[in-house]
């Protein structure tokens, strides 16, 4: 079978095939690796190849079922390259017919960047949740046509959305690079005004959050260690499964979109203990051709709660609920942490214990840890791969080290330091 360790040490040029998957390849370029279907047209009898998708963005997993889809269609006498092929040419046509007629809209716009761009190279939540935007905020203009559409036409609909000025700012940015994709692809006459990138410029601004609604700005809050300690202690007081969540917050710094969707299948003992592998597809980095699968360590209270949840939930994801995604919504979490705050309004009548450290919401947890890693004297680049942060520029293409071990190192001395603050709070 297939070894995800034995596929990232592949050089360009060299490729790997198992027995088990017969004309599934993995093969190294100096770009990237990439899933390859080989097999016998049978059509005509050529040898041909098609592409299934990039490793690790297309796992293992979901490379084999690919391989599956393929080889059945072609037992069943079609050939899948040229099936695919026929189908590119299909869209062409569609949009050479749609950019010919002049009745483009901006919903066909922004319907075509969901699903030529961002179904390909974004996460399931990223996917739905830019649907839904669209869906909502468009209104109207969805309906107007490209070719007719005006700047003044542009400016009222993002200042509609000016009182949230973080999504109108996103609305904004989405629908320019809409825009672009689409005169890439012939949809939209290639000198077609893309507005969404001159109006407004520096014009959204957040003012950070409220909270009962008075503004309480911008600021990033990092617990301080004493508050580190108080927290720590207080958690038994929320639901396990949110006091398990937030633990782990601050045991392994990962973030709660990564943590709530945990599957049994990502943890393994190793030789040097517990290891979490987060998939690259469930990742911030997903988007980016050079990341990988994230490797987290598992030390001390995170490796006691992750076996314990793997005791009680040993095939599937350790947070489960009846959800359709089938684990706990991180939203779940973040509400439960405002409910229990002492200013929170949420359901006045009901009686709860309140937090004693206060102003904090789960992603606080997350950079209390980078800062904390910064104040023990970590490296900069071993705590940025800590938090899953891929390095910028230059660095980010040259270095490929894991950082495994030094994620160990300075985690294990991480809870150590948590344990420290617990025992003296």
């Amino acid at each position: 079978m297939f070894d995800a360790r034995d596929i990232q040490k592949l050089a360009p040029g060299e490729h790997i095939t198992t027995e088990e998957c017969p004309g599934l390849r993995v093969q190294a370029t100096a770009s990237g690796r990439t899933w390859i279907y080989r097999y016998r047209s049978p059509a005509d009898g050529k040898l041909r190849q098609i592409k299934l998708g990039n490793f690790p963005a297309m796992t293992i997993r979901k490379a084999e079922a690919a391989w599956e889809l393929a080889r059945d269609k072609r037992d069943a006498g079609l050939d899948p390259a040229l099936e695919k092929k026929a189908a590119r040419k299909v869209a062409t046509q569609e949009a050479q017919k749609k950019k010919a007629g002049g009745r483009v809209t901006v919903g066909d716009v922004a319907a075509d960047y969901l699903t030529k761009h961002v179904a390909v190279n974004r996460a399931e939540k990223g996917r739905k949740e830019l649907t839904r935007m669209f869906q909502k905020m468009l209104g109207d203009d969805a309906s107007a046509e490209v070719e007719t559409y005006t700047r003044k036409q542009a400016h009222a609909l993002i200042s509609r959305w000016s009182h949230a000025p973080v999504q109108a700012m996103k609305l904004k940015a989405e629908l320019a690079a809409a825009w672009e994709k689409a005169a890439d692809s012939a949809l939209i006459p290639e000198d077609a005004p893309n507005w969404w990138k001159r109006i407004l410029k520096g014009d959204l601004k957040s003012k950070g959050k409220k909270i009962l609604g008075e503004n309480v700005g911008q600021s990033k809050r990092v617990l301080k260690n004493a508050e580190v300690g108080a927290l720590v202690k207080w958690l038994p007081n929320f639901s396990r499964v949110v006091e398990d969540v937030l633990t782990i917050y601050l045991w392994t710094g990962c973030r709660g979109g990564e943590i709530v969707s945990m599957h049994a299948s990502e943890i393994s003992e190793e030789a040097d203990g517990l290891w979490w592998t987060i998939p690259k597809h469930k990742t911030k980095n997903a988007r980016h051709e050079k990341a990988g699968d994230l490797r987290v360590p598992l030390i001390g209270r995170a490796a006691s709660i992750v076996n314990r949840r793997r005791e009680l939930f040993p095939s599937g994801y350790l947070f489960p609920s009846t959800t359709k995604e089938g684990y706990t919504q991180q939203k779940t979490i973040q509400t439960a942490v405002f409910y229990h705050q002492p200013y929170s309004k949420t359901r006045p009548t009901d009686v709860r214990p309140r937090l004693t450290v206060t102003h904090w919401a789960p992603h606080d947890l997350r950079r209390t840890v980078r800062t904390a890693l910064s104040a023990m004297n970590c490296p900069a680049p071993v705590a940025e791969a800590v938090l899953g942060h891929m390095a910028p520029g230059v660095v980010g293409v040259y270095d490929l080290h894991s950082y495994d071990q030094e994620r160990r190192i300075w985690l294990t001395r991480i809870a150590q330091r948590w344990e420290e603050l617990v025992a003296a709070s």
